[in-house]
């Protein structure tokens, strides 16, 4: 039975676990702490895929210390051999008598499985502490295996009144420079940004990480049906780090010309399925699932932004409002069409308010997501 001391234990291992936030990707975020007579004496985190998992390097810090220990967890062991040996076998091994994990690891590889070997060599097994942060932790990850999708944050940058440009398109700055380097946080966490091709012939944006040393730069998606993607556009160069950041083009048209010299600027072109001329949108977010996309940062403007909205494929808004009233010409945050009944509104669970700047950072859940 879980006391005050393993929720403490466990928190810490939560926190060590953040530190993959931006680097883990397509593997889960994942601490380990080790403590022995009330005392830590190993823990660790997974970084990146292919590296060492958290377990493993919690016990090379703790070496035999680790007999009779107690490892705290936040997520189930693995129990198979992927790009690294099994967890579970390495807790055994080592002797650990106890292990105390957050939650279940939903991937059907090892769900269950890992902890099921770890009772069948005799450790005590409890599951479930502080489960609901370890699950916030890993978003994407537990969208991506018990959904086939990942997880879609949608940020907006609007005026007060919910407008994000003048008529004439123009929106530079709406939001102040604490706003804008914010959203470079959270670019960063993401495996992928997704605009649209509005967006690209509009503001010819690069959509990478910008003003930070990580290593590591999302995939940039461009939503492009018809593949007016100039070869020549901002999004197709190199990382200001100086590596090339992947781009991938989803469209629906064949065009051998077009796909050639998209490719020879330095993208890869997906031909998907059309719904009307326009891509299927919940075909692509499959796609990027299967190429181990955990989570998406959307930053487009309101027709793409409205054509997730209504197929259901946002699951949270990232909303900065600016102090500031554009007008009702200026427009919207979501092209949703005319509803002409309340049922039909989207609803959204309020998850984070704050300031940052002199702007609002509002954050919410779509619908019922979790």
């Amino acid at each position: 039975m879980a006391d005050a001391a393993d929720s403490r234990w466990m928190a810490q291992a939560l926190r060590l676990a953040e530190r993959g936030l931006d680097t883990t990707s397509p593997n889960p975020r994942v601490g380990c702490v080790i403590v022995k007579y009330g005392a830590v004496v190993g823990e660790g985190w997974h970084e990146r895929a292919g590296e060492s998992h958290a377990e493993p390097l919690a016990l090379l810090a703790a070496g035999e210390r680790a007999c009779g220990a107690t490892a705290y967890v936040t997520l189930e062991p693995c129990s198979h051999f992927g790009r690294t040996p099994p967890c579970a076998d390495a807790l055994i091994s080592a002797g650990i008598t106890r292990v105390v994990v957050a939650m279940q690891d939903p991937n059907p590889l090892v769900s269950g499985n890992g902890i099921a070997k770890l009772r069948a060599a005799g450790i005590a097994v409890e599951c479930g502490l502080m489960e609901a942060a370890a699950r916030e932790l890993n978003l994407g990850f537990v969208s991506r295996m018990t959904r086939g999708l990942p997880w879609v944050r949608s940020k907006i940058a609007a005026s007060l009144d919910g407008r994000t440009a003048l008529a004439n398109g123009v929106s530079q700055w709406i939001t102040g420079p604490e706003a804008r380097q914010d959203v470079q946080r959270w670019r960063a966490l993401s495996c992928a940004v997704l605009t649209g091709i509005g967006t690209v012939l509009a503001d010819d944006p690069q959509l990478n990480v910008r003003d930070s040393d990580r290593s590591r730069q999302p995939l940039r998606v461009v939503l492009d049906s018809q593949l007016r993607t100039p070869p020549s556009a901002r999004i197709l160069r190199s990382s200001p780090a100086g590596g090339k950041a992947g781009v991938l083009i989803y469209t629906v048209t064949e065009d051998a010309a077009r796909i050639s010299a998209l490719e020879a600027a330095g993208a890869q072109v997906a031909v998907l399925p059309a719904i009307g001329r326009q891509v299927d949108l919940l075909a692509m977010l499959r796609d990027l699932a299967q190429r181990g996309i955990n989570e998406v940062l959307v930053e487009a403007g309101a027709t793409l932004n409205g054509a997730l909205l209504r197929g259901g494929c946002v699951d949270e808004l990232i909303l900065y409002l600016a102090p500031q009233l554009l007008g009702d010409a200026a427009r919207g945050l979501a092209a949703l069409g005319e509803l002409t009944a309340l049922d039909q509104r989207v609803t959204l669970v309020w998850r984070d308010v704050r300031q940052v700047g002199g702007d609002l950072r509002l954050v919410a859940r779509v619908g019922q997501a979790q």
